[in-house]
């Protein structure tokens, strides 16, 4: 026993003598995980998360680095746990083994209003006098930052230009509210904008508004930080009087509530109107309309884990509008809550507090996994006075009325609203209100000769 004993420690002392050996031969290199360590957008004075690379010595023999630098400033660089980067010296990685490699970013104002790339390498410097590098890059974004020590900022009125980008950093109160085409706010974790008069954003086609969480980098793998709802608070529209809310191709994406359009009042309520908007990805709500009259056309609301619109109180007619609950519809978990088992729209007419709830869908959609999709919770549905016209409601049994309701994250393919070839929703439309509303959400054609209207934002496109 005691030989067989001897024999196997021997035998490993010789091998780790073996792998241990230190080797100055200039053929011998290090491999890396990646070969340029790439950042996405990245704000100025904001810094970024932290990436990881891996060094690995495949080779038989150690290999000795003699020292570690960055020939920039903006790349922070944390090797094998040291981040004084002067103290890595003579570091010795076995055959075989490898060791981690942090990098974080911070980019100086640069006064920029568009992306600039930043790129440096980090020099891993041999004993055997070779010079191996890593490529880091990021692109540096300079924004107007709006933040306020005691958590609130209250301007009168504020117009947001798209001459720069926005991060908001906490709770933003503006009483009369102004939104350029191409405005682009970026929300931090817990941001909320309140406005208390009239709003205008005047977003087109081309050049929308957008309104996201300011997580550019990624959750894990493939998947952004985008694609994760609850990255900021929301957008609330609280009048004060007769207010004008005016919202024209406005994209708000991935907060905890979309739009929350609100008022105390019975009587004149203050009026909505949204042409061309999309309210995509939230942990709660996606729109909801207390005593407020509103008019959605050619816009998409899609994938909140409440209700994706809730209506209390005023006059909502939805026109050419999809709405599409399919939120947490994917085999991998990106988001912070579930679906809650509710309809993708609530109407809500049992309250005498508020002025009557009447809600119409002309030419729109009303789909998801679900059962039953649309609750209309009054006293005697039969004699609602809301209306229901060339419309499309009902539960998505055979997922053939979109092109993909189902996130695939290693196919890269994303929730996508627009029709399928077998959707029901197709050639439903009708044709006197399609005639007021000729075209869609993406600028195609729902009327004309040997077309029919199809019902939702989107017409179908082969």
């Amino acid at each position: 026993m005691r030989k067989w004993l001897y024999i196997f420690v021997l035998a490993c002392v010789l091998v780790g003598c073996k792998e241990y050996q230190v080797s100055n031969d200039p053929s011998l290199r290090l491999s890396f995980s990646c070969d340029t360590l790439s950042f996405d957008t990245v704000f100025t004075e904001q810094g970024s998360a932290t990436m990881q690379v891996m060094v690995y010595n495949d080779n038989k023999n150690a290999v000795v680095i003699d020292r570690v630098w960055v020939d920039g400033s903006f790349f922070h660089v944390n090797v094998d746990g040291e981040a004084d980067l002067s103290q890595v010296t003579r570091l010795q990685v076995n055959g075989g083994d490898s060791i981690y490699v942090f990098v974080r970013v911070e980019i100086d104002p640069t006064k920029a209003n568009n992306p600039v790339l930043i790129r440096e390498n980090l020099h891993f410097h041999l004993s055997s006098g070779i010079d191996q590098q890593l490529v880091c890059e990021a692109y540096g974004q300079d924004v107007t930052r709006i933040r306020s020590k005691n958590g609130r900022s209250e301007y009168a009125k504020y117009r947001f230009t798209n001459t720069k980008p926005y991060l908001l950093f906490d709770t933003v109160i503006i009483g009369q509210l102004t939104l350029e085409a191409g405005a682009r706010l970026y929300m931090h974790k817990g941001a909320s904008l309140y406005a208390l008069g009239d709003v205008e954003s005047k977003g087109t086609k081309e050049n929308p508004v957008v309104i996201q969480p300011d997580r550019l980098d990624n959750l894990f793998d493939s998947v952004p930080y985008r694609f994760a709802a609850g990255g900021w608070n929301g957008i609330y529209l609280q009048a004060t009087d007769s207010q004008n809310y005016n919202l024209q191709y406005t994209d708000i994406l991935s907060g905890n509530i979309g739009l929350y359009c609100m008022s105390d009042r019975k009587d004149k309520l203050p009026r909505l109107t949204m042409n061309g908007c999309r309210i995509h990805n939230h942990a709660v709500y996606g729109l909801v309309l207390q005593n407020v009259h509103a008019t959605v056309i050619n816009s998409e609301i899609s994938n909140c884990a409440s209700y994706c619109v809730y209506c209390q109180g005023g006059t909502h007619d939805f026109i050419h509008t999809t709405i599409a609950s399919y939120y947490g519809e994917t085999n991998i978990r990106i988001q912070s809550t579930g679906k809650e088992n509710v309809a993708a729209v609530y109407v809500h007419n049992l309250s005498k507090e508020t002025p009557e709830t009447v809600t119409s869908f002309y030419n729109s959609i009303v789909t998801g996994p679900r059962e039953k999709e649309m609750v209309l919770a009054t006293p005697f549905e039969q004699y609602y006075p809301g209306t229901i016209q060339g419309s499309w409601i009902g539960q998505d049994t055979a997922n053939n009325v979109f092109r993909n309701t189902f996130y695939k994250y290693k196919e890269y393919v994303y929730y996508d609203f627009r029709l399928d070839s077998l959707s029901p929703a197709r050639g439903i439309g009708d044709s006197g209100t399609a005639s007021k509303y000729p075209k869609d959400r993406e600028g195609i054609a729902r009327t004309g000769e040997g077309i029919k209207p199809d019902a939702g934002c989107y017409q179908y496109q082969p």
